[in-house]
């Protein structure tokens, strides 16, 4: 059931998306209505890269972007206790329609108030990290432990090719007539994640076995907890129009 509610989602976010850029298409009477009115340059939590806008008309625009890079995050990952560094390799192709509900106002601030839904390929992998020097106590899956040695934890959490639906708020606001900056957060709903995770060192205790345990129930909540399901989004960028 929840594949399917997942792919009813993209289906009508696409469907949307799709409508709106044939708007774009017949509501110009010459080909000039097929070209973009402008491009984008952004950085954010999927990476770097850049977009290309179309624009319907006042309360509709199309955004076709390319995120991408790596980017790594200390202390990004919380879980049952436990703490791990992330190195992200985004490679994020999305399709969003924005929408102005304030498109024709004649405050230029509050024009710049929008509301994204669209759809993104996402195949995105991060490597996980985490170090514990010897002597040091510290916690798996909500157990204690005691680092005997260096203890090392890596592994991979992957959103690899898949189709997902997004939402977002953003405010991109003109600095003239050709400059503008902008913001915007949202979410992809992605399903959970694949994730494995390898222990390597030795805890106090005698307790090795019930470490590595530990680990692997960690990697399993990963993959099956419903807030993983959802995959962040924050960038800022530059817009340049004409």
């Amino acid at each position: 059931m929840k594949m399917i509610r997942v792919i009813l989602a993209t289906s009508a976010l696409v469907t949307m998306t799709s409508t709106s850029i044939a708007g774009v298409i017949n509501d110009g009477s010459s080909d000039s209505s097929l070209m973009p009115t402008g491009v984008r340059a952004e950085v954010g939590t999927t990476g770097y890269g850049g977009a290309i806008q179309w624009t319907a008309n006042p309360y509709i625009g199309i955004t076709l972007g390319y995120n991408g890079g790596k980017i790594s995050w200390s202390n990004d990952l919380k879980v049952d206790g436990s703490t791990y560094d992330l190195e992200t390799k985004s490679k994020t192709t999305y399709l969003n329609a924005e929408i102005y509900p304030w498109g024709t106002s004649e405050n230029k601030w509050a024009q710049a108030a929008y509301v994204v839904a669209g759809v993104a390929y996402l195949d995105n992998k991060y490597d996980i990290e985490r170090e514990v020097g010897s002597g040091r106590d510290f916690s798996v899956n909500n157990k204690s432990f005691t680092a005997s040695g260096q203890v090392n934890i890596d592994g991979k959490l992957n959103y690899n090719n898949s189709f997902a639906p997004y939402v977002g708020l953003g405010y991109a606001p003109k600095i003239n007539k050709n400059w503008g900056v902008f913001g915007e957060i949202g979410a992809y709903y992605t399903r959970n994640p694949d994730v494995t995770l390898t222990a390597t060192g030795n805890v106090a205790g005698g307790r090795d076995d019930e470490f590595k345990e530990a680990v692997r129930q960690e990697a399993r909540n990963i993959a099956n907890k419903t807030k993983y399901e959802w995959l962040p989004v924050g960038k800022v960028g530059v817009n340049l129009y004409w």
